[in-house]
């Protein structure tokens, strides 16, 4: 399992599967939880520091129980560097948690869907992973695992400020949902910017994947707000603003191929032939050219191919993924870029029901 979490390409929260997964790829929810009679991680001493590590680690046994998965515990201290900037790609881990690794460790489900960051800002951030638009089960689940940890512990919380944590914006629930879109139709019909204007007025923030940029046409949509409101509110709030630019992303879908069909089947076709022949690619190239497959497959241009291919390159194109599988951390960007081109290849022939992948009449 250790091995699996560093070199697998296929992620349960990622495959491709769900409500509306041709556009919401995945959904996720993220707890912060503090220890009442410790103070936060950037004032902790050593020995509490260790102490909140240890109360989650001697109730993991019930987490497993309550949440019917088997969990394994990584030390933050014993992990390469290489293997830290894995994780933090696969979005187990935050960067900042890699930045000071004393008594830090990621608790683990078997399956991937379920992690718990121990000493990151709060003692512990648990976060629950799922494929497609669902963001009601993995919220069961993060309770699930939080009740366990409650039952033994006293947590900080405040009768009028709810949970307390390290950071403001958190207090309340400590609630954090967050979806992953695929936007290609929104992004071509230049209508982006609308969402991401129109969104803090809901409460919500719309940023690229990668941060500004919008590599992929990859899309995060979270919540901002927390204190005042409860998980079902934050929740439903959400729910809503997704489904209605999902709604948006399948009329922009529709125009595109009713005035510019002939492009879209041009770019789809033109990108799986140099991902299914290129021997090099930087990781935008990648991102850019199976966005458009994609897309193609999506809307039925493209048949003969899975479309959970475009998931697994977006986890098997990153630069530390590709280092990490050829156990070489001194790669020259010449040589990380083969690399990419390799393994894009190894998935397309691995998603495809056919050698050669057909057009659809």
């Amino acid at each position: 399992m250790l091995n699996n979490i560093f070199t697998d390409n296929n992620i349960a929260w990622l495959d491709g599967k769900g409500t509306e997964s041709d556009i919401v790829l995945s959904s996720r929810i993220r707890l912060a939880r503090n220890f009442k009679d410790l103070p936060f991680p950037n004032r902790a001493s050593s020995v509490q520091l260790a102490d909140a590590k240890n109360r989650l680690l001697s109730v993991l046994d019930d987490i497993s129980a309550f949440t019917k998965n088997n969990y394994m515990c990584l030390d933050m201290d014993k992990l390469t560097d290489l293997q830290k900037r894995v994780l933090v790609e696969k979005h187990f881990i935050s960067r900042n948690f890699i930045k000071h690794v004393e008594s830090r460790a990621l608790i683990i489900s078997a399956d991937s869907n379920i992690s718990i960051m121990a000493n990151e800002d709060d003692h512990l951030r648990i976060q629950c992973m799922k494929s497609g638009l669902d963001l009601s089960e993995p919220l069961e689940i993060a309770f699930q695992a939080d009740d366990c940890i409650e039952k033994t512990y006293d947590i900080a919380f405040d009768d009028n400020m709810g949970y307390l944590t390290a950071c403001p914006t958190n207090l309340g629930t400590g609630l954090r949902a967050s979806v992953l879109l695929h936007l290609p139709g929104l992004a071509a019909t230049n209508q982006i910017s609308k969402i991401v204007n129109i969104s803090p007025q809901l409460g919500l923030a719309v940023r690229g994947l990668y941060g500004n940029n919008a590599l992929g046409n990859l899309f995060q949509i979270s919540n901002q707000l927390s204190l005042g409101f409860s998980e079902k509110e934050l929740i439903e709030n959400l729910s809503r603003a997704v489904q209605e630019i999902v709604s948006h992303e399948h009329e922009a879908r529709r125009a595109l191929m009713a005035y510019a069909e002939d492009k879209v089947c041009d770019q789809a076709w033109r990108a799986l032939g140099i991902l299914k022949y290129a021997r090099s690619l930087s990781d935008r190239e990648l991102l850019s050219l199976a966005s458009n497959v994609r897309i193609g497959i999506d809307e039925k241009v493209i048949t003969g191919i899975n479309a959970e291919v475009f998931n697994r390159l977006i986890v098997a194109g990153h630069t530390n993924y590709l280092t990490n599988l050829q156990e070489k951390e001194n790669m020259s960007q010449r040589e990380i870029d083969k690399k990419r081109a390799d393994i894009t290849r190894e998935i397309i022939a691995d998603s495809s029901s056919d050698k050669e992948v057909i057009s659809h009449e």
